[in-house]
């Protein structure tokens, strides 16, 4: 069963509305879009980078690049989040800005946030 944090619906409705683009970077199945249809959130991301489909997983670069090439964007014009500080430092060696999303506890590792809500102090 997959739900989305309680967070995270507003979050992406404040992003949408502030005009911000979001991408999907996952090591994840090919019907992931479908799953988020489910949720209610497909509508938020308008390119997925899926390690089933691309072929590789983070932190293969191409599966950072497969996301800020399809918003148009270079790696320094976009925000990487992950759950895991390994994949944000790999993303922010590749040039992207990047956040571990730490629920529970703050990392050192790399620049972390402990909501989604935080984002919206960063754009």
């Amino acid at each position: 069963m997959l739900e989305v944090f309680p967070d995270v619906l507003d979050t992406l409705a404040e992003l949408k509305r502030r005009g911000v683009r979001l991408a999907v970077v996952s090591d994840a199945w090919p019907n992931l879009p479908d799953l988020h249809e489910g949720l209610g959130i497909r509508d938020y991301f308008e390119v997925y980078a899926i390690s089933a489909v691309l072929g590789c997983e983070k932190p293969d670069p191409r599966m950072y690049h497969h996301a800020s090439t399809g918003l148009g964007l270079k790696p320094s014009e976009c925000l990487f989040v992950d759950d895991l500080p390994g994949l944000v430092s790999a993303a922010m060696a590749l040039g992207y800005k990047g956040r571990a999303l730490c629920r529970t506890a703050a990392t050192d590792q790399v620049p972390s946030i402990m909501s989604l809500t935080e984002l919206l102090e960063l754009v």
